[in-house]
């Protein structure tokens, strides 16, 4: 994708319910903030990417690079959930590259 855009491309806002976005950003340090992994390369834009999600109110957790992003997709134990970073972390590792029925589109089947 960066590729075809000849921009970093990073994965974040997929799996959290757009309200949450407008009503439940905390300080940095509040207990139960609720964490947002974030997908992509290694560089500075993912620094940037980093800053911009704690100044929304969010803990920032490193979901890896774009390739691995399937973890935060639907079926998977991060997806939708409101976790706080040690609770992502955990359901990043919990997560299995098995397509689920809940990730597997209609189209494709």
């Amino acid at each position: 994708m960066s590729e075809h855009l000849c921009r970093p491309v990073f994965k974040v806002f997929n799996g959290i319910y757009w309200k949450h976005l407008l009503e439940k950003g905390m300080s940095s340090g509040t207990a139960g903030r609720i964490a947002l992994p974030i997908a992509g390369a290694e560089d500075a834009g993912k620094k940037i990417v980093f800053d911009l999600i704690d100044q929304l109110g969010f803990d920032p957790v490193d979901g890896g690079t774009v390739e691995e992003s399937w973890r935060q997709q639907p079926g998977q134990p991060v997806y939708g959930r409101d976790f706080d970073a040690e609770g992502a972390m955990k359901a990043l590792a919990e997560a299995t590259p098995e397509r689920t029925p809940e990730r597997t589109p209609e189209w494709s089947a």
